[in-house]
């Protein structure tokens, strides 16, 4: 089968095509025929290797362990291992094709992949592939921001700063989704593409600093963290929650030893005296958070944006378009499946 491979870590384009023998499904694995892989800022980190610390988190301190990126991933079953029963072969399917930290290689940029079945769940009618390979990763951390961390409800006013993102626009609609009233913040440019998902109001960041303004919101969601906590917190409410994602804008910070994980840990070791922000607890999203992504998507409520899509052959050419900070919506692979 055709797979885009990697044999080091360093720049997109050290990435290459090749032919390497098709998966097999194993004890509670389905085989999955891709039809479409998103591109994310978790597998820029893998390609890359940066921060270092997650060579040493299961990654491959030299080289990845897994020679094929990819974590998320839609397509259709082929084959069904021994012992697993959701799913029947012909099955259309999206999901996160490893379990647990997603800093590592999956294997998804290929024709086939191996996958556990509890990682997947039907993909919903009123998603293309590419939308629904587009949901997973990013999903699933705008769904902890929101539901988990910020426990955002009805009549709710909520900021969420980097808005057009991969996780801000997911965010802006799940918060919408639950009856909040949404402010979202990112570059002009983009605001029609905010107001295209639902966003009640925009602000422009290179223009309006909403640290500095009148207004006190009950959530903010922070993608980019590009403001200091303290200012960040005389615009919540009393009993405003605040989520912090931790975006490392592609290595312009140059946090290339630890990353964003000492200022994470910051934030965990100030829950404990601070009421804004979210407990270890409360910082997942459960394990039914892809049937309820799915069910948010198949009711019209969700919806990922997607700018561009690439074959296999440019997946370096997908992860740079990625690193320049300037797509207006997901970038995804596609492959001659998908495609077709």
């Amino acid at each position: 089968m055709k797979a885009v491979l990697q044999s080091s870590y360093g720049p997109p384009r050290q990435l290459r095509t090749g032919d390497v023998p098709r998966p097999v499904a194993g004890p509670g694995e389905v085989l999955l025929q891709v039809h479409a892989a998103s591109v994310h800022a978790d597998v820029w980190h893998m390609v890359r290797g940066v921060p270092y610390v997650l060579r040493l988190m299961g990654a491959g301190v030299r080289r990845p362990r897994n020679p094929i990126p990819g974590t998320d991933a839609a397509g259709v079953v082929a084959e069904v291992g021994p012992g697993a029963t959701r799913y029947a072969p012909g099955d259309a399917v999206f999901g996160e094709v490893i379990a647990g930290m997603q800093w590592r290689n999956g294997g998804a940029y290929a024709e086939y992949v191996a996958v556990p079945e509890g990682r997947l769940e039907p993909k919903p009618a009123t998603l293309t592939y590419e939308e629904a390979a587009a949901l997973p990763t990013a999903g699933l951390i705008a769904l902890m921001a929101v539901r988990s961390e910020c426990r955002v409800g009805d009549g709710d006013r909520v900021l969420v700063n980097g808005g057009a993102g991969a996780v801000g626009m997911l965010a802006v609609q799940i918060a919408k989704a639950d009856g909040a009233h949404v402010t979202a913040v990112d570059a002009g440019d983009r605001h029609d593409l905010l107001a295209s998902i639902g966003a009640d109001e925009v602000l422009d960041y290179r223009r309006d600093d909403f640290t500095a303004g009148p207004v006190r919101y009950d959530a903010i969601i922070d993608i980019p963290g590009n403001h200091p906590y303290s200012r960040v917190k005389r615009v919540l409410t009393d009993r405003g929650r605040y989520a912090w994602i931790g975006h490392d804008a592609y290595g312009s910070r140059g946090r290339r030893w630890l990353g964003s994980l000492p200022l994470g840990m910051r934030f965990m070791a100030g829950s404990m005296r601070d009421p804004h922000l979210p407990r270890p607890s409360e910082a997942a999203p459960g394990e039914d958070g892809m049937r309820v992504l799915a069910e948010l998507a198949a009711a019209g409520r969700l919806r990922p944006v997607v700018e561009q899509t690439y074959p296999l052959d440019e997946a370096a050419t997908a992860l740079e378009h990625l690193e320049s900070g300037t797509a207006r919506g997901r970038l995804v692979l596609v492959t001659s499946a998908g495609a077709g």
